[in-house]
């Protein structure tokens, strides 16, 4: 019994000195690094915003993709807006709204609801995006059109940002929506090209590129952006390549973030990128010549995106 333990004393250094096999190596980290932990705050905004939306039986991105920002955002009077209803006709991996094979038919009345909205909550700037409708001919442009005209109408200092699916394609639905002269048009590239079809059911890296090339033809003057995040299987070289091809559609301002599983039903995270490699993000993009970057692990797409261009 004596010798026991110098045997097992041995047989463990043994097994530390292994290379560590690829799925344990690349699995789910348990516990959340200390940069992403938020402290939850409550709010006389945030009551009075979560009131308007309840009100006015409006959707948010907010609530249904279970963003980690919502306490904050709803707290500081914001929100983003999402429209054609809360089912999407696409399963991408990491995303929580819901999907649907045929979705609820199209609400008339929600563009005027958005817009009184928008002008309960005195937002000089708001975002608004949608689910995925491919259900839809044109892929909901044309409600789109008519939801950023009725925001416009009822506010018009307000500053509109559309943030919308890649329509299956269509140009001629992202020059409609271009048309509605929304301030910035924002599509997200989500993820880079290897990952894509793993990722993002039913879309196409070159196709999302596209999107945002059709958007920035279609009207001079207008800033297009889009937002990757990080932690589902890239590497930092791929990430600097995405930069690369946003640049080559002449793509205006950039967003960056760490995916964080909304479930356990949902694609894990690959793994959890510090602080300081976000900053070096952020230099490289700017180095070609984005003209405004965000980039941290709590940064989505339409978070403070006022910030993000000239007042």
């Amino acid at each position: 019994m004596l010798c026991v333990f110098p045997i097992l004393h041995f047989y463990f250094l043994f097994l530390i000195s292994l290379p560590m096999p690829q799925n344990v190596a690349h699995s789910t980290p348990r516990r959340l690094p200390p940069w992403l932990r938020k402290r939850l705050t409550s709010s006389a905004c945030y009551v009075s915003t979560a009131d308007t939306i309840e009100s006015l039986g409006v959707n948010t991105v907010c609530r249904e993709a279970k963003c980690p920002n919502l306490n904050e955002c709803f707290s500081a009077g914001t929100a983003t807006f999402m429209i054609m209803g809360d089912r999407c006709t696409r399963h991408c991996a990491f995303c929580a709204v819901g999907g649907a094979a045929q979705p609820v038919p199209l609400n008339a009345s929600e563009p005027q609801r958005i817009a009184q909205a928008i002008q309960r909550m005195s937002l000089k700037y708001a975002v608004i995006t949608s689910v995925t409708r491919d259900d839809l001919p044109d892929g909901g442009a044309e409600h789109f059109f008519k939801t950023i005209h009725a925001v416009m109408d009822l506010n018009p200092s307000c500053r509109v940002e559309a943030l919308t699916s890649d329509f299956a394609g269509r140009r001629e639905s992202v020059e409609l929506v271009c048309s509605a002269r929304p301030s910035v048009y924002n599509h997200n590239l989500e993820t880079v090209e290897r990952l894509t079809p793993r990722i993002r059911s039913g879309a196409d890296y070159r196709r999302s590129l596209e999107v945002l090339s059709w958007a920035k033809q279609a009207k001079a003057g207008l800033y297009t952006k889009s937002g990757l995040m990080v932690g589902l299987g890239e590497t930092d070289a791929e990430i600097t390549e995405a930069m690369h091809d946003l640049r080559s559609v002449d793509c205006d301002i950039l967003t960056i973030g760490q995916y964080l599983s909304p479930t356990a039903e949902h694609l894990a995270v690959d793994r959890y990128v510090e602080p300081r490699i976000f900053e070096d993000y952020e230099r490289t993009a700017r180095s070609l010549g984005f003209l405004a970057v965000a980039s941290g692990p709590f940064i989505r797409s339409s978070y403070k995106a006022a910030e993000l261009i000239e007042p």
